[in-house]
């Protein structure tokens, strides 16, 4: 005898093992959760509301960045395909890469992102249409790659030439990125940004 109830409760678990207990509505209804029931589940303690469209399991464990998952659903589209990558001084931040903690979250959407309400205070948008290669998944989350980081964060002058000048130091000396890497980084960026690139960051 099936037991529905049950059975979308495991489903809805299945898809915030991965999610540090986050989900979103669309993804509750998938689950089998028609969406006039959610604010039962919300005022029955079952799931906390985090912001609009996305809940998490108020018995899942906790995690030391709960905020990352959240805003990562929170970029979501129309599809509910996350659009959102950490980026700038957060992801170097993520990557233990600077000592400077970010007072906001720095995250790159692609171009075309629309949001039909206002944009949370504690996110900084960049806008740029990331590659594959730009990105790498970490925690269920994803972030700029160390190197497209670094590039960042040189192109827009957001941190002091000592600090980036140390998180590449850092990251060479921790293998998350390479020599020849560095070297060849101008052709990732304009001549603008990268024209003194090299010289400037990796001397003493």
């Amino acid at each position: 005898m099936s037991h529905p109830r049950r059975e979308a409760a495991k489903r809805l678990f299945d898809i915030t093992e991965d999610q540090q207990g986050f989900f979103t509505a669309k993804q509750a209804k998938a689950a089998g959760y028609a969406e006039n029931t959610h604010p039962y589940h919300v005022h029955s303690g079952n799931w906390i509301r985090e912001h609009r469209g996305v809940y998490r399991l108020a018995h899942f464990p906790r995690t030391g960045r709960p905020d990352l998952m959240l805003w990562s659903l929170w970029s979501r589209n129309r599809a509910d395909a996350v659009q959102g990558v950490y980026s700038h001084e957060t992801a170097l931040s993520l990557y233990d890469l600077t000592d400077v903690m970010p007072a906001k979250i720095h995250m790159t959407v692609p171009l075309n992102f629309r949001r039909n309400s206002a944009i949370p205070g504690v996110l900084i948008l960049h806008r740029a249409d990331l590659s594959e290669s730009d990105t790498h998944r970490r925690d269920g989350v994803r972030l700029t790659t160390p190197l497209r980081t670094i590039l960042d964060v040189q192109a827009e002058q957001c941190l002091p030439i000592s600090i980036l000048r140390q998180a590449v130091r850092d990251a060479l000396s921790r293998g998350l990125i390479r020599q020849s890497e560095v070297a060849s980084a101008g052709n990732q960026l304009s001549s603008d940004c990268t024209r003194e690139f090299a010289p400037s960051v990796i001397a003493p």
